[in-house]
């Protein structure tokens, strides 16, 4: 569990980078409403509906700045101490200070995901049964996919659509759903391995 919350504990910061930058390059202006586009009127971000976000700070450059800031800090949380006591919820606080400075819908909401799984990370569990430990195998592939999907959205639709004008909403749903789906089964299965890995580890003391 503390790698896959590492993992895409990164991909969230990475992605809440980008929404700063693109703030930042938005320059000291205020925004419209509270609803924004972290890039708008760039090319290169159409496919993506301009990147989306919301703030509560009247400055755009502000915005940005603190945006890149919380990402960098949750990405250091996630990899370095989401398992300690009351880690997943400082992981789930960073993620609504995100969202509410300019970070984007999905990271803060993959944050908060990640935050409350990682509130599970060293608790007890019930003896997992033997589909549960065939299913614990999977979280290796399952990470992959989410990171593969995350990836071929940002920087991947991205780049497919300014450079070779690649523009398939069908292929960002596809990839929405394989990262996402991804990230579920990969939460899910680890915590599976965790419990069967429990198991054993108690057996072998048993024995022992």
């Amino acid at each position: 569990m503390r790698t896959v919350v590492g993992a895409f504990g990164v991909i969230v910061a990475v992605a809440g980078v980008e929404h700063g930058i693109g703030e930042i390059l938005e320059g000291p202006v205020a925004p419209s409403s509270i609803v924004i586009e972290s890039w708008p009127d760039t090319r290169a971000f159409a496919i993506l509906n301009g990147e989306p976000a919301m703030t509560i700070i009247p400055n755009l450059l502000v915005s940005g700045v603190v945006t890149i800031t919380l990402s960098m800090i949750f990405a250091i949380w996630a990899v370095g101490y989401a398992h300690r006591p009351r880690g997943g919820f400082v992981l789930v606080g960073l993620s609504v200070a995100l969202l509410l400075v300019g970070g984007g819908f999905a990271p803060p909401l993959i944050g908060v995901i990640l935050g409350l799984a990682a509130t599970r990370i060293g608790a007890r569990a019930s003896t997992p049964g033997p589909t549960v430990r065939r299913f614990a195998d999977v979280w290796r592939w399952a990470l992959g996919a989410g990171v593969v999907g995350y990836l071929g959205l940002f920087p991947g639709m991205v780049l497919a659509y300014a450079v070779f004008g690649v523009e398939s909403e069908a292929l960002v749903g596809l990839l929405a759903l394989l990262a996402f789906g991804g990230l579920f089964v990969s939460l899910v299965a680890a915590r599976a391995h965790d419990r069967a890995a429990a198991m054993s580890s108690g057996v072998g003391r048993s024995a022992r």
